[in-house]
């Protein structure tokens, strides 16, 4: 429910970089508004105010605490209310008084709940003073660019991955997890119930937001068939323009349904129109944050393949067949090499332990990283292969250093080495390349090994996964992804207006 007309295009700006906070509702209670003081403190730069009428002329972390809001005669662009429910239309009132124009809700026990009646007491108030709510039952806005954060110890860089998400406790899964990805977010906005605010509008903003890359929802309902249209729209809108959308639609199963309308007041919606709403607007659908978030650094990190043919190099004969069986299951191809591909790696792989039909089993000589070297640019160069997967357990580096000094190498640091050569790859290939780094053992010592890896490639726009099925499901919907594209005439890249 819009207060402003569809047409008109909302100014975010006092909401993402607001030059004073108000934070409603404050206490040393962890679920109340200081939550919001801890996670913002000596990270914000403007001033943040301070309002409990229980604590008027106390301080809390070196911050004064205000009786009420009418009281600051400097502007507040945002505040955070942070009380319980039936306060909040009161609250609303002496915050639009104040010409304050953006509110986070942080309350539940609206629509949720039953209290439908309340809910519209609190948009009436809003709609009076021109007000625009996020939320209620949610905890607003990380933008590390602002300093506004809803987590602790989130993450200060700022990147290109923005979010809205009906989750407060996914939305700040996500901006840890990401991470983990090689990824740093734009802007992240929880908006729980969306009672005035919805993801449409944050949509529109994202579309022309010039540090927004990729976008990420999850949704567990849309209030209404106008908003739902909006959204629709607005969403392809972001992908068509190269904004690629990952939407975790939540509510499959039937007890997620009745989670979903307790936790948010609405209704989950039928599953194959969701699926349907993919399609149309190009978005990818995935079921889960480590799904979400693997997408999207693979998005960041890397060009889209240009077809579904995938080279692969595996570790072993199991691995090689393994990847094929996954790999297939998400409608990847896994093409014969050309002979010239083929008569170039012969003359550098031994004949014995080794295979040189795709996928690749480099046998033993795998453990050289400049054969690895080597293998990977054949493959960048053939014309069949359109992206190349390569499966690697660095776990298991420290195990192979006494061969490798038998072999002439010593003192190689086998994990610097690799991270050397795939680097090295890596700038002069022109196709994507992912790694699969598998987990055999969970040792700290092979943690390590493992942390480090992934960190170094990371660092090298390299996307690394822990699994073939995860790498398998990634790779299908980035093609996807490029079909749609290329369904519009968007592919090679184009912008439209």
């Amino acid at each position: 429910m819009s207060i402003v007309k569809d047409s008109q295009k909302i100014d975010f700006e006092k909401l993402f970089f607001p030059r004073s906070i108000g934070i409603v509702g404050v206490s040393r209670d962890p679920g109340s508004g200081g939550f919001f003081l801890r996670c913002m403190k000596n990270r914000f730069k403007g001033p943040i105010y301070l309002f409990n009428p229980r604590l008027s002329g106390q301080d809390l972390y070196g911050y004064q605490i205000y009786s009420s809001i009418l009281e600051i005669s400097e502007p507040i662009d945002y505040v955070i209310l942070a009380v319980p429910a039936r306060l909040c239309p009161k609250l609303m009132e002496e915050i639009g008084q104040k010409g304050v124009p953006f509110v986070t809700v942080f309350a539940s026990g609206f629509r949720e709940v039953g209290n439908e009646n309340l809910e519209k007491e609190l948009l009436d108030i809003a709609r009076k003073y021109n007000i625009r709510i996020i939320g209620p039952n949610c905890i607003g806005i990380y933008n590390p660019r602002a300093g506004l954060y809803f987590a602790y110890e989130q993450s200060k860089k700022a990147g290109n991955f923005s979010g809205v998400f009906q989750s407060g406790g996914i939305a700040q899964n996500l901006s840890q997890l990401a991470v983990s990805y090689g990824l740093h977010v734009s802007k992240f906005i929880s908006i729980g119930n969306s009672l005035d605010l919805s993801p449409a509008e944050f949509l529109e903003y994202f579309l022309d937001d010039e540090y927004t890359k990729i976008i990420g929802l999850y949704i567990e309902n849309l209030r209404s068939i106008t908003q739902g249209r909006k959204f629709l729209k607005t969403v392809q809108k972001c992908n068509l323009n190269r904004k690629p959308v990952i939407l975790w639609r939540a509510g499959y199963g039937e007890a997620t349904k009745k989670a979903i309308l307790s936790h948010t007041g609405g209704l989950a919606g039928n599953n194959a129109i969701w699926k349907a709403v993919g399609k149309q607007t190009g978005s990818c659908i995935v079921n889960n944050s480590n799904e979400l978030t693997a997408l999207a650094s693979a998005f960041n990190l890397t060009r889209l393949p240009e077809s579904r043919n995938v080279g692969v190099i595996g570790i072993g004969g199991g691995s090689t067949i393994e990847a094929i069986d996954i790999l297939e299951k998400y409608n990847l191809k896994i093409p014969n090499l050309t002979e010239k591909t083929i008569n170039k790696m012969q003359r550098f792989l031994p004949d014995v332990n080794t295979n040189v039909t795709n996928p690749l089993d480099l046998g033993g000589a795998g453990i050289q990283p400049n054969i690895y070297y080597r293998t990977i640019l054949a493959l960048d160069k053939d014309p069949r292969i359109s992206a190349i997967v390569f499966i690697k357990d660095p776990e298991r580096f420290g195990g192979f250093q006494e061969l490798l000094e038998e072999m002439g190498f010593k003192d190689m640091d086998l994990n610097k080495e690799f991270i050397r050569y795939i680097s090295k790859a890596k700038r002069i290939c022109t196709k994507p390349m992912y790694c699969v780094m598998l987990k055999i053992n969970e040792g700290f010592e092979e943690y390590k090994s493992r942390y480090k890896f992934k960190l170094k490639l990371l660092n090298r726009n390299v996307p690394v996964f822990e699994s073939l099925e995860l790498t398998g499901l990634v790779l299908d919907k980035i093609n996807s992804y490029r079909k749609f594209l290329q369904k519009h005439g968007k592919y090679p890249k184009t912008t439209i207006s």
